[in-house]
């Protein structure tokens, strides 16, 4: 797999204080993997699909599966719902594309929020209630950058999830689409075919395995793409971008940009999504003069 992307591995840290994670990963806008940030939650010892299924298994959450982007689902609309419980189950059995994403369960669970702490490590950290991600194996999470361009804590649970990232400065080399937050749908980064997609060869990113109690740092605007090994879950906290350049670009796709989106998929439809797709391969040949 990283022989065929140029990937390198995130660097891996046990611990590290205020002013090392200042001065050598946020300022720099460098990711790494914080290995024992959380050891000190009760999350650490409690946070299992068994015990989830027993403090929320009655909550009805939205489901999302790996089915392409269409005019058929409104940005962020939910594929499927059900009950935690059952979702849980459906986990346990074997591989599933459905995951969560984006869920605030903490909300709905109060006393989950007394499982963790905001860490002291120099991130001014949103305090609004946390959002966690769940999946089965193999599911996939698309290659995506968030629409606030927020500095991101991403603290895995259970089990082992691949995460892919690439810096802003490789999006020339991504096919990402016009007035979206992500690339082509139909590239598969862990097998990517570089016949239909031949600027990918030149992208350089970043890879790790997250497993039980793994914190990722992913600074504002970085590319990301997770897999999910086995079942798992995972919460992340953010913080909002810190130059007033991406703070305007955080502004421009949370106001302008998403909602020219939604009004053009309104009144064109599917063509409004096949022709985005089409200038996603014009436009990323035509930057790398590919014919």
């Amino acid at each position: 797999m990283k022989d065929e992307l140029q990937l390198t591995e995130i660097p891996r840290v046990k611990r590290l204080s205020k002013k090392e994670f200042l001065e050598n990963y946020v300022r720099p806008q460098r990711p790494v993997v914080i290995e024992d940030l959380t050891k000190d939650w009760p999350a650490y010892e409690k946070w299992s699909l068994d015990h989830i299924k027993e403090m929320a298994g009655e909550k009805e959450v939205p489901l999302f599966d790996n089915r392409p982007i269409s005019a058929k689902y409104k940005f962020n609309e939910p594929h499927e719902r059900m009950k935690m419980k059952d979702y849980i189950d459906l986990l346990k059995k074997g591989p599933t594309n459905y995951r969560i994403f984006l869920y605030h369960l903490l909300k709905e669970v109060p006393a989950l929020q007394k499982d963790f702490k905001y860490p002291d490590i120099g991130l001014k950290l949103f305090k609004e209630v946390p959002m966690l991600f769940f999946g089965g194996e193999n599911s996939k999470v698309f290659m995506h950058y968030d629409i606030d361009l927020a500095n991101i804590l991403h603290f895995h649970f259970v089990g082992k999830k691949c995460c892919i990232l690439f810096p802003p400065s490789q999006t020339m080399y991504l096919y990402k689409v016009p007035h979206a937050l992500i690339t082509r749908e139909d590239i598969d980064f862990l097998n990517p075919d570089y016949d239909k997609f031949p600027a990918l060869r030149e992208a350089k990113g970043m890879i790790t395995e997250l497993g039980h109690g793994d914190t990722l740092y992913m600074p504002e605007g970085y590319w990301h793409q997770m897999t999910y090994l086995t079942p798992g879950f995972s919460m992340s906290l953010r913080a909002a971008p810190r130059g007033l350049k991406n703070l305007g670009k955080a502004v421009y796709n949370l106001f302008v940009m998403r909602h020219f989106d939604n009004y053009m998929r309104k009144i064109k439809g599917q063509k409004w999504i096949d022709q985005k797709n089409e200038q996603a391969i014009i436009r990323t040949h035509r930057k790398n003069e590919i014919s």
